[in-house]
């Protein structure tokens, strides 16, 4: 696939500009089909038309020492940061744009003011916040800001980007010193909103902190686009530059802290006991607890008010993050991908221990291995899973949800969505953090990939696990919205009405469909590698992802990638109709048995019946004479010279030709209609009559010469008593009812009344778990 002409602008179409760029618009044909040609970026030197980065390919570079303070009694955060920021690039820079995510939390940063809100019966703190809007001391306040030689530099904030205005054009190959004293009020997660700050806990007035998107960071400026300075909405996540990082975290003294990285100073911070126990977690089997339940519960009552500073140094990573609590029993296990040994672990407060401590460690090793083997191996030496009532990733470090009930009991649906959230943030680590696409651009290059892969995790963990997306037929409720709620994967993420659907499911289920429908596992999974392994810690953009996996397989794609990524059509094929053929023996004593049948049946109809019935005298009853040899000779008799006519013709055949009349196949005819306008491959299930079945695929390029309705005649060995259409359902058809012949009846239920649901992350309202202690 060679895709040549415009950038990126044809990226970000919504479905009514899609129309406009039919190739044949009115055929039924040549639309589908076609190359992609002006919709993707024209290949140069930074990018190939292979999907490869270029032998010119380039990307900045910020490396960072940071040096942080947390007031747990003034719920502040104070830091002083030295960026050095390297100009890989061709082209002068005459200013640095800045993110400053905290900004989002401010009364007047855009989101609150565009964000929609309703009224309904009831509404939790969080809804009327929002809707109050009322002012707060939130946000970033930038102390200081200077050159390396101390020399004030002029800046101008516009919401949560930061233009720094430079004193000199920043040439091509220079690097840039800048430092940046800065504070913020944490806000409270729980109430405010968004990916990091504090959850307090009354009853044991204690605080966990999650500081996430907390410094100022560098903003990405990349080939296709120059810097990427799109606000932060808050769905939208972020693209940041590589670098290496030196992090220094002061914070109360009994507090435990994990983040990005490896902590360089173990043996200052760890009490002798913890520090004993981590050297054993380096060649432990089973998850050891550094610092365990008793002692938390032990520190919980008491609030230091002396200080320890954690240094963590983290290699080549584009974010960092950290936890700091009290309240946090932390455990390790060593585990290994290619013979390299990545620490696994685990932080969690006592209303997750029962959970965490069984499962969360070991499912972060689980998901190393399992997205190891299908990207590329896991190169960190650390992977962290928080538990935090959240859903959010970093690098080495991510935030999930799973708690139990007081006690101990949890609900089936919480322990499965607290694996399936570990494996999904653990597995952030890949993409987008290691493959580091543009999430404020295309959410579905980081959610929808990791999603997929989440998909093979869950189930390499459990082959009876229930995944809620990646299931081809799990996507149907979407796709048959209506098309004013849906918009293409290809959409920006602020635009997106359903975002759960669009940018984490559609895309995982596509690509599922591409692995085990489409291209098959093996041409799939080398194509998915190589991308991984062509992208890794570099920035790719969502034509690098489609030339790639068809440059690797040597399988078209184009009409894949606009009917999925590109378009808001379901598929729905429909199973017309089914007609029967027989070669005709030529035998006179078989063909005309069936010649009788077929003259009756053509002559048999009601209103003949009913004059014989009502008496009527016929002409040809009432007069003889207007009989004649026609009115009594047995029409379907068979001559006697027929035995010796079959012959004759027999042995006119070729052998080729006797070889097929031989073979005594059964021909059916079958009539499909793409109704929902996506075309997908045609998978049938046969069941003959004596009870066995059979599967025929046959690829989607059938559609290529008629898009709208398509016929093709298979020929079988044994006679058929029925064909079903997509029989595992693996292609997203939303309607299942046209898919069998002869059509079946598909029954539905429903309940009386509808569940509740309980709030993520909480296991409430009983569980089988407590009924059975009561048994």
């Amino acid at each position: 696939m060679k895709k040549y002409l415009l950038f990126l602008t044809a990226l970000l179409i919504g479905s009514g500009a899609y129309a406009q760029l039919l190739t044949n618009p009115g055929s039924n044909h040549g639309n589908k089909f076609e190359q992609l040609g002006t919709i993707l970026s024209t290949p140069n030197s930074y990018r190939t038309a292979s999907g490869a980065p270029g032998s010119a390919y380039w990307q900045q570079r910020a490396d960072y020492v940071i040096n942080a303070e947390l007031d747990e009694k003034k719920l502040l955060l104070t830091g002083s940061e030295t960026i050095t920021y390297s100009n890989n690039s061709p082209d002068p820079l005459s200013y640095l744009w800045v993110q400053l995510d905290e900004n989002q939390h401010k009364a007047t940063s855009d989101n609150m003011l565009t964000e929609t809100s309703k009224m309904t019966d009831k509404m939790t703190s969080k809804a009327l916040s929002g809707i109050l809007n009322a002012e707060n001391d939130l946000g970033v306040k930038i102390v200081k800001l200077t050159d390396d030689a101390g020399k004030s530099i002029p800046y101008v904030i516009n919401n949560t980007m930061m233009r720094i205005d430079l004193p000199t054009v920043l040439r091509p190959g220079q690097k840039y010193v800048l430092k940046i004293s800065w504070n913020y009020k944490i806000s409270d997660r729980t109430t405010v909103g968004g990916r990091g700050g504090y959850e307090y806990f009354a009853e044991d007035d204690n605080y966990l902190f999650t500081m996430t998107q907390w410094f100022p960071r560098m903003a990405v400026y990349s080939d296709f686009q120059g810097w990427q300075n799109k606000q932060f909405e808050g769905r939208g996540e972020f693209a940041l530059a590589f670098g290496n990082y030196k992090v220094n975290m002061t914070v109360p003294a009994d507090h435990v802290v994990g983040g990005t990285g490896e902590c360089q100073n173990y043996s200052q911070v760890l009490s002798a006991v913890s520090m004993k126990r981590w050297n054993e977690a380096q060649s432990a089997k089973t998850p050891i607890e550094i610092v365990n339940l008793a002692e938390v519960k032990n520190a919980m009552g008491k609030h230091s008010t002396a200080k320890k500073t954690w240094t963590y140094v983290a290699e080549n990573v584009r974010d960092f993050a950290w936890v700091s609590s009290r309240r946090i029993v932390w455990d390790a296990l060593a585990t290994y991908v290619d013979g390299k040994k990545i620490m696994a672990m685990s932080y969690y407060g006592p209303e997750a221990y029962p959970l965490y401590n069984k499962y969360s460690t070991k499912v972060v090793a689980h998901t190393l291995k399992v997205y190891s083997k299908h990207t590329i191996a896991y190169p960190y030496p650390v992977a962290i899973s928080v538990e935090a009532s959240n859903g959010m990733e970093y690098p080495m470090i991510c935030f999930n949800y799973g708690r139990a009930e007081k006690d101990g009991t949890y609900t089936e649906a919480i322990k499965l969505g607290m694996i399936g959230v570990i494996i999904h943030e653990v597995g952030h680590n890949f993409f987008p953090m290691i493959v580091n696409s543009d999430e404020r651009q295309w959410t579905w290059m980081d959610e929808g990939l990791n999603t997929f892969c989440q998909f093979l995790a869950e189930q390499e963990w459990d082959n009876n696990y229930p995944s809620g997306r990646g299931p081809a037929h799990k996507i149907v409720d979407y796709m048959k919205m209506p098309k004013d709620q849906l918009e293409p994967i290809m959409t920006n993420s602020e635009q997106i009405v359903n975002f759960g659907p669009n940018a984490y499911a559609k895309p995982a289920t596509a690509l599922n469909i591409l692995r085990e429908t489409v291209m098959g596992r093996e041409l799939f999974d080398y194509s998915f590698k190589e991308y991984a392994k062509r992208w890794a810690f570099k920035h790719p953009t969502p034509a690098d992802f489609f030339r790639t996996m068809e440059d690797a397989s040597a399988v078209d794609l184009d009409w894949f990638w606009r009917g999925w990524f590109f378009g808001t059509d379901p598929v729905d094929i429909s199973l017309d109709s089914v007609k029967s053929y027989r070669m005709n023996s030529m035998k006179a004593a078989t063909e005309n048995v069936n010649k009788k049948a077929t003259y009756e049946r053509d002559n048999k109809y009601i209103g003949k019946e009913r004059n014989r019935a009502s008496g009527i005298k016929f002409a040809v009853e009432q007069d003889t004479s207007l009989l004649d040899f026609y009115n009594k000779f047995e029409r379907f008799e068979v001559a006697k010279t027929a035995d010796q006519e079959f012959q004759t013709y027999y042995n006119g055949l070729s052998d080729a030709e006797k070889k097929l009349y031989e073979s005594k196949k059964n021909f059916y005819e079958l009539s499909f209609s793409n109704l929902g306008g996506l075309v997908m491959p045609l998978i049938l299930e046969w069941t003959y009559t004596d009870g066995t079945k059979e599967i025929d695929r046959v690829p989607a390029y059938i559609w290529r010469k008629n898009e709208n309705r398509v016929t093709k005649v298979f020929a079988k060995d044994k006679q058929v008593a029925s064909v079903q259409l997509d029989p595992y359902r693996e292609t997203a058809d939303i309607d299942e009812n046209n898919n069998a012949w002869p059509r079946k009846l598909s029954p539905s239920r429903f309940d009386l009344f509808k569940q509740q649901t309980p709030p993520r992350g909480a296991s409430a309202g009983g569980n089988p778990m407590q009924q059975s202690r009561k048994n």
